[in-house]
Formats: C-alpha cells, sequence, structure tokens
C-alpha cells in the first residue's frame, strides 16, 4: 500500500483535489469548502469534528481538544514538512513505528511504516518490540486499541488529539450501562442461563467504540467484533446468549444479522433518549439483536440513487460498498466488505475492470492511482473526506516526531488499568473468533 511514486502521489492526494476544487482550477464539489484549509484553523475554535462527513454530528461535551500547534509547523510549506518527518524519523530509527489507517491523507500515508484498518495497525506495531513510541495516524479509539495491545512501556502517541470519531461517540458507557439496567428490567438476571445454557442477552461492540466500552463488554460476557469477522462472532454469540446488543453501529448489525437470516422485526433499534429504547417489552422479548442508534457518517452519504447513476454511466461496473452502508446500499451492491476486503478484491480482478467503492474517499482516491489498470471512482460524486482522520496533517506528525527526537512525549494516549484489564479480555475473544477467508468480489 505504500505510495512511492510523485505522480501516484498526485492522484492519490484528496488535499490537491480539494485545493483545486476550491482553487476553481477544477470541477467537482466538496461539501465543505473549509476543507481546503488547514486542520488548526479548528483547534482553537468550537468544539466539533472539523469540515467533512461528521461537521453536522454533535460532538458529547468533555470530548478531547487539540492545543494549538507551533507557528513553525503552520507555516511550513509541504516540502519542508515532508523533508523534516523524514529526517525525524532517520534519527530515531527503531525507536519509533509510524501507523496510518487507510482513511488517512495520502501525505500522512507516505511517510507510515504500516497502513491498514485498525485492528491490522495495532497489531503491526507488535512487529517493532523495540519501539518505545507508537505514532498512530488516525482516530482516537485506534490509539486507544494500540495501547491495550502495547507494552506498558510503549508511547501511543495521536498526533492531533481532536482526531476522534462520531460514530464511536454515539455509544457512551454511561448510556449502554442505562440501557444495560433496563434489559434487565425486561428479561430479569442477566446472568441466569436457560434450559439450552444461553444467557438473554450478550452485548457485542464494534471495533469502533471507547476502550471503555471494550471494557463494558469484557466484564459482561461479552466480544468486540470487526467489519470482518462480525459474522463469525455474532455466530458464536447465538451459541451463548439468547440475544444480542449490538453497538455502535446499526448498520454493520443490522446488515450482518440479516445476512445470517434474523428478520427484521426481530432487530429492533435501540435510542439512549427514549425509554426502552423506544421499543416496546413484546418487541425487546422477541428480539434477537438490539441495534444501537449510530452511525458512520462517511458510510450514510451513499446512496442507492448513486449505485443506479454508477450503473448507468459504466456498464457493466462492479459496486461494492463497506457493511457500514445502510442496509438498502449494501442490498443494491455486488458486494459489500471491510476496506481490507475491498483492497484484496480489487488487486485480485483482471486488468480493465471497472469498480464504484462505496467507502472513504482517501482510500478510493490512493487505489485508483495505485491500480491504473482498473476504473476505479467513488460512488458519492461528492469530496467529503472523514472529517476527524482528515484533522491529522503533516504538520502534526513532523511535530510529534520532532518532539520525540527532543525526548518529549506529546499527545501520549493512555488506558486506565481498570478500564484496560477487561478491554483486552474483550479484544482476545475477538482474536478467537477468525473468520473464514473471504469471498472475492463478483467477478474479481
Amino acid at each position: 500500500m505504500t505510495i512511492t511514486t510523485p505522480s501516484i502521489r498526485r492522484e492519490a492526494s484528496v488535499d490537491r483535489s480539494l485545493q483545486l476544487i476550491a482553487s476553481g482550477a477544477a470541477p467537482g464539489a466538496s461539501c465543505a469548502p473549509e476543507l481546503a484549509k488547514g486542520p488548526w484553523e479548528f483547534d482553537s475554535g468550537p468544539a466539533g469534528y472539523g469540515p467533512g462527513a461528521s461537521m453536522g454530528d454533535v460532538i458529547p461535551t468533555g470530548s478531547p481538544r487539540q492545543g494549538a500547534l507551533p507557528e513553525e509547523y503552520r507555516l511550513a510549506s509541504d516540502d519542508e514538512l515532508h523533508e523534516r518527518i523524514r529526517a525525524a524519523k532517520a534519527t530515531l530509527g527503531d525507536r519509533v513505528v509510524v501507523l496510518g489507517h487507510f482513511y488517512q491523507r495520502d501525505e500522512v500515508v507516505q511517510h507510515a511504516d504500516f497502513v491498514g484498518d485498525s485492528f491490522q495497525l495495532a497489531n503491526a506495531a507488535l512487529t517493532r518490540p523495540d519501539a518505545e513510541a507508537i505514532v498512530f495516524c488516525g482516530v482516537h479509539f485506534m490509539a486507544e486499541t494500540a495501547d491495550l495491545l502495547s507494552r506498558p512501556d510503549q508511547a501511543v502517541i495521536l498526533p492531533n488529539l481532536a482526531a476522534g470519531c462520531s460514530m464511536a461517540d454515539m455509544a457512551d458507557l454511561s448510556s449502554v450501562e442505562e440501557c444495560w439496567e433496563q434489559l434487565a428490567d425486561v428479561y430479569g438476571d442477566l446472568d441466569a442461563v436457560d434450559a439450552s445454557g444461553r444467557v438473554p442477552v450478550v452485548p457485542v461492540t464494534y471495533m469502533n467504540s471507547s476502550a471503555a466500552l471494550k471494557g463494558f463488554v469484557g466484564r459482561h460476557g461479552g466480544i468486540v467484533c470487526t467489519s470482518s469477522n462480525a459474522r463469525t462472532v455474532l455466530e458464536q454469540v447465538f451459541e451463548r446468549g439468547q440475544r444480542v446488543l449490538f453497538f455502535p453501529d446499526q448498520h454493520l448489525g443490522r446488515n450482518t444479522a440479516k445476512a445470517m437470516g434474523v428478520a427484521l422485526s426481530q432487530m429492533p433499534m435501540w435510542n439512549p433518549r427514549k425509554p426502552l429504547g423506544g421499543s416496546t417489552v413484546d418487541e425487546l422479548a422477541d428480539a434477537r439483536v438490539i441495534l444501537w442508534h449510530g452511525f458512520c457518517s462517511v458510510h450514510k452519504r451513499f446512496t442507492v440513487d448513486q449505485i443506479a447513476e454508477a450503473r448507468a454511466t459504466h456498464p457493466g461496473v462492479q459496486v461494492i460498498v463497506h457493511p457500514e452502508c445502510p442496509m438498502p446500499v449494501v442490498d443494491a451492491a455486488d458486494a459489500a466488505g471491510s476496506t481490507d476486503f475491498i483492497v484484496k478484491a480489487i488487486a485480485a480482478a483482471p486488468a480493465g475492470s471497472t469498480f464504484a467503492i462505496g467507502t472513504e474517499i482517501n482510500l478510493v482516491q490512493r487505489l485508483a492511482a495505485e491500480h491504473p489498470e482498473h476504473t476505479i471512482f467513488c460512488l458519492d460524486p461528492v469530496v467529503c473526506p472523514c472529517s476527524t482522520m482528515y484533522r491529522i496533517h503533516p504538520g502534526y506528525l513532523a511535530w510529534v516526531l520532532e518532539e520525540l527526537v527532543e525526548g518529549r512525549v506529546v499527545n501520549r494516549i493512555t488506558v486506565p488499568a481498570d478500564v484496560a484489564d477487561p478491554a483486552r479480555l474483550a479484544l482476545e475473544r475477538m482474536l478467537a473468533a477468525k473468520p473464514p477467508a473471504p469471498t472475492p468480489a463478483p467477478g474479481a
């Protein structure tokens, strides 16, 4: 996945596309003209996720804020920042490992030692045991996961503390604990087993959640899942529980359970702002999967109409979307799968294939640049990256690396021990839930 040539880097750069659109030098549209600004413009403003797909989401009170980035990094040219990053990495050597998520801007990804999804990256860090610092170019919950899996003496650093995740924030610990108490009122003792040896409900949290929620499911016999192993996790959980409480992403839960044959009528939504989540006692009694009212604002942008337009414009196009997309979009696509699934499907496809991809634009544009033998485009014609991933910029990466050179650790992410221990237990259960080998997309 590492970008090596300047021509590919230019084509892969979403930032360059946004700058050209903002200046009128290129056609197209973005969801927010502010995306053309440096992310430090929003560090001292009102609390929010920043411009991009999540800009309309409400950020919780007390969310991490990033202090002012020193002026030298804000004023430095792109070339200077890249040179400073390379120099700092060379000085630090094996003492640091830089991780870059698939959805990061290409200007950051080109400096990553590993590129992948959140769990792939957390595991990749384990292959560098001599590293004193793990710089995670992603979002907050990802850095927490890396801290959970790394050694206590390794410092996990998030270059911009404002890089959170609106979906992860849609399920907080107090709301989930309140839900759990209400479910106990409906189902009785949640630790009691029935004649078949199953408990009333088992909590499952998506990887895209806080360490606190991972700790919650660890304490209550639950498990973490990824988009790659969600089905395997649900199959195993149904052996131990009559039903599942799935959070925070309703769409991954619904799409996965529907593919397993669970009826939509048995998947009530839990809205934490309503008594019993907005359901009746009878609806909850009949439930098999209780879906939390959460979603990814990036994947919520994709529509069935966009798929129809792609098919009309590009006969023979293969439509692949992420399972965080709404159910009608997943149903209308040719295939749905994790970011790793999408990457592998495109790599395995015969030359001349055409793909319409429903996931974050940084990954889509990078895949298009890396695979000129294919035609690859994003389903959404409007350029709208993940708001919080976009808060990471080479300026922040240069800053945290040069601070390490000077012997200072900034923006360290640490999970308290009372949370970390049960959270690791939930992650260990996830590791044991190995899915079968993925099936490539049709025609791939």
